[in-house]
């Protein structure tokens, strides 16, 4: 190669080398705004209802999960912005968590969600699922151009906070309820026996011994007691029964799609003949976090305010459903597919499957008014909205014009869907306001001074 050739070659080979030294700092440069699209949690979080879904988690249960994974993500990434602050001493038994190490450099988006992603670990049983959405998650950090060193250490961060959550998770009582008797079926005329198609035995009738997340105790919001069981000519409970009975009758095609969308049961059985298969579908806190999701993306909410609703909305979730099991096994009220069969009509069946705990209050009406008046502090009221959570289960989107309609609507559905009497759902719902608004008043995120977005 003569002098000039090999002379232009190093200036060639010399330009390329500054091209790529430069385009890899100036990536780098960049990569925490990368790393911080709020979409990547979103499909994190949507990730995990997947398995959720896939797992067939009860409701209270499933809103556990929502809200120990929801508070790790806040916390790790509440110290990347100053007007946010801590929940440790606002949330029941939640010490201080651990602080990054001052001067060193941290993504703390990643540590967020790698939080996020090992207490949901813990918390799921598919972890083979897990497997496929850590590739994927980790596959946009990865692609962001984190410096090595700065990746491993926000790693090693996010482990940490999991760590401090998952200890403050073991101490709420679920695991030792898990070894309690199951519910033994009374006899009464007035309490819940197991329903069709599979009879199955009460879920979580000791939900209310799980630690609060704000309320100060299980029973704080009794609501009144249900209408007392009376099947006598004239008596107000065979009015309510009747009513049911009717609604189902004579529902039109739009109180049918409103009963369908908002059915969120984790497992419905189908039989035909000798053959039994199931469909698993979404849960209601899983819904109320879906519609989160599409709030937050319609508020343009950065990577905080993302994770922030999803964390309030989680609390009251999670709140709402230890609040309304409460009730639910204390008043162990009987479903209207149980007394209708038996006094009225033995061939009438509900729109939808019944649900296997006792009626009363509706556990819709309960968390959907909880997570509106949460997401209502958070966003306002007249937020509109098109909710299409339901879309992957075969329903159509449904439009909202505030997060309370969405709310009302969802309480209403189970009348429609044969499944509540109304008392269980207005008192439902005021039940759920209660628990809601605590949450708002008790749980602040930002400093003094700092609004909501």
């Amino acid at each position: 190669m003569g002098y000039n050739k090999y002379f232009n070659f190093c200036k060639i080979w010399l330009f390329i080398m500054v091209l790529h030294i430069s385009s890899c700092q100036q990536h780098n440069e960049n990569y925490r705004e990368l790393a911080s699209e709020p979409a990547i949690f979103h499909k994190a979080l949507k990730g995990l209802t997947e398995i959720i879904v896939h797992d067939i988690f009860s409701p209270p249960v499933a809103s556990r999960i929502y809200y120990y994974t929801s508070l790790a993500a806040y916390e790790a990434l509440v110290h990347d912005y100053p007007g946010y602050i801590s929940l440790s001493g606002q949330l029941n038994g939640l010490t201080p968590v651990p602080e990054p190490i001052k001067g060193e450099t941290y993504c703390l988006s990643l540590s967020a969600t790698h939080a996020f992603l090992v207490v949901g670990r813990k918390m799921i049983f598919s972890e083979n699922k897990m497997d496929l959405l850590d590739q994927e998650i980790y596959g946009y950090f990865k692609n962001a151009g984190i410096p090595a060193n700065v990746y491993k250490r926000s790693i090693e961060y996010g482990s940490l906070v999991a760590k401090h959550i998952l200890e403050w998770a073991d101490t709420d009582n679920y695991k030792q309820t898990r070894t309690f008797p199951k519910y033994t079926v009374l006899s009464d005329a007035y309490a819940w026996k197991p329903t069709p198609p599979d009879y199955m035995e009460g879920i979580e009738p000791h939900w209310d011994k799980i630690r609060t997340a704000v309320l100060d105790s299980a029973n704080q919001f009794i609501p009144p007691p249900p209408t007392p069981f009376d099947m006598q000519p004239g008596s107000t409970f065979l009015k309510e029964v009747m009513e049911v009975y009717e609604a189902v009758n004579t529902l039109c095609d739009e109180k049918s799609e409103i009963a369908q969308f908002w059915d969120c049961n984790p497992y419905v059985s189908h039989h035909k003949g000798h053959a039994m298969f199931a469909t698993k579908k979404i849960t209601p806190g899983g819904h109320w976090m879906g519609i989160t999701g599409i709030a937050a993306r319609k508020a343009g909410l950065d990577v905080m305010g993302t994770i922030e609703a999803y964390s309030m909305v989680s609390i009251a979730l999670f709140d709402g459903f230890i609040s309304c099991w409460d009730e639910k096994w204390r008043s162990i009220l009987i479903r209207p597919e149980t007394v209708i069969n038996q006094y009225i009509d033995e061939n009438w069946v509900p729109l939808l499957q019944t649900p296997p705990f006792p009626e009363y209050t509706s556990g819709h009406s309960v968390i959907s008014a909880a997570a509106s008046t949460t997401l209502t502090h958070l966003l306002g009221d007249h937020f509109q909205f098109n909710d299409s959570t339901e879309v992957e289960y075969g329903l159509p989107i449904r439009s909202f014009n505030s997060f309370n309609e969405a709310s009302k609507e969802a309480a209403i559905s189970r009348l429609y869907g044969g499944i509540h009497y109304m008392p269980a759902i207005t008192h439902g719902v005021e039940q759920g306001h209660k628990v809601g608004k605590l949450v708002t008043h008790r749980i602040n995120t930002r400093k003094t001074g700092v609004a909501l977005q």
